[in-house]
């Protein structure tokens, strides 16, 4: 490369726990530092000996830096720096900030994804603690809330953050950007024990099977044994028409989950709250992942302000056969939450059933009855899954009913 200068980061009104990065190289003779911080009186010179760490890392001995810090904690810092120090040289090098032990844990492919908080790639302020928020999912996010311009030095953030935030047992997913760049955000991602990667407009099983094959190569690389599971976004008519066929191409999808507001631009009508214009959509690629034996996660619901509006959201959407749905603000994931767990009579109902069956079957009998109404087999399964999912969260006790899905 033949830049002399580089500037990443951010900084101005409104801009916490992060920094701007200026590095200016050339002409200079030796590293000389600028920085403005509120915290330089106590930080100043550990912020400093941070920046010359990195610099002497990649081989920099000429170099005047300004920070303008905003309070950021060390890995942004760090991931500044490089971000700064690699729009100028060519390396292959990284400067890795320690990993916490407390995230070196795996997730399974049904665990509940009920709620899954997106969070900015770019942005560490709403990094930092959002592992406190209790989201089943913490997507870091590179592709949609990220400007073009920005997406290297986001996708250096965002490995540092998976290296150094507490997660607080949510799982850890990033959603890439498309094509080549998402292929190269991998090489950021499966080293630092990510669970998870969305992949964002899937609309052809190739889509799937080019991510796969490429974590495959990195996890044999490193020699990584941590499964990393996937969740392609349908996003347009195309996507949805092949979502059977996506949903089933690769073992390591876990969910597949469709995104309303790229879909209605596609078939052009506008998003509403009663959702009759997706229905087709949403009802095709719930077919599609019960099919393939996966699950099938809804959209995100827009309106951050109507609580009311996002529960009855997610009532028509379990009603649907959804698993899960999208947040874009801490706030909805209790609403959420909920809104997936088995209602208090739906639960009492499903019990009486499930016992009703194990009574029939004692008793050698060929037909259930509860009360006077005959009760299908169907029926019956339903009922039974009802109890399990709430032996799994813990609103029943496991030894509640003895139905054979619970034992």
């Amino acid at each position: 490369m033949n830049r002399t200068a580089a500037k990443t980061g951010n900084a101005g009104p409104g801009i916490r726990s992060d920094c701007e990065i200026v590095l200016e190289t050339g002409n200079q003779v030796g590293i000389t530092i600028d920085l403005i911080s509120k915290v330089k009186t106590l930080y100043g010179e550990s912020i400093t000996a941070l920046c010359k760490e990195v610099l002497g890392f990649y081989g920099v001995e000429n170099a005047h830096l300004k920070i303008n810090d905003s309070g950021a904690l060390p890995f942004v810092i760090a991931a500044r720096m490089e971000a700064a120090i690699k729009q100028i040289m060519d390396t292959d090098l990284d400067y890795l900030p320690e990993f916490l032990p407390e995230n070196s844990y795996s997730t399974a492919p049904g665990r509940f994804r009920f709620a899954r908080l997106y969070i900015p790639g770019n942005n560490p302020a709403l990094m930092i603690n959002a592992g406190l928020h209790s989201a089943d999912g913490l997507i870091l996010d590179l592709e949609d809330s990220v400007a073009p311009s920005r997406k290297d030095e986001a996708r250096i953030l965002v490995r540092n953050a998976l290296r150094q935030i507490n997660f607080g047992g949510s799982e850890r997913m990033v959603r890439i950007n498309q094509g080549e760049r998402g292929l190269k955000d991998l090489d950021y991602l499966i080293p630092h024990s990510v669970n998870l990667i969305l992949i964002p407009k899937c609309e052809d099983p190739g889509n799937v099977r080019n991510i796969d094959i490429k974590i495959s190569e990195i996890k044999m690389r490193y020699g990584l044994t941590n499964p990393v599971f996937l969740m392609p976004i349908i996003e347009s008519a195309l996507g949805i028409e092949n979502s059977y066929d996506i949903a089933r191409a690769s073992v390591n999808i876990a969910a597949i989950a469709i995104g309303l507001e790229d879909y209605t631009s596609d078939i052009g009508v506008s998003r509403t709250n009663e959702g009759r214009e997706s229905l087709y959509a949403r009802t095709r690629l719930i077919n599609a992942a019960k099919a393939a034996g996966i699950q099938p996660i809804d959209s995100v619901f827009s309106d951050v302000t109507d609580m009311e509006a996002l529960k009855n959201s997610v009532y028509e959407s379990r009603s649907l056969g959804f698993e899960g749905m999208g947040c874009i603000h801490p706030r909805q994931i209790a609403v959420v939450r909920q809104g997936y767990f088995p209602s208090q009579d739906e639960l009492e109902k499903s019990v009486k059933i499930v016992e009703a069956y194990e009574e029939a079957l004692k008793n050698g009998m060929g037909v259930v009855a509860l009360g006077s109404k005959m009760i299908d087999p169907p029926v019956v399964a339903r009922a039974q899954k009802s109890v399990d999912l709430a032996i799994r969260l813990g609103l029943l006790p496991a030894d509640r009913v003895s139905g054979e899905g619970s034992r």
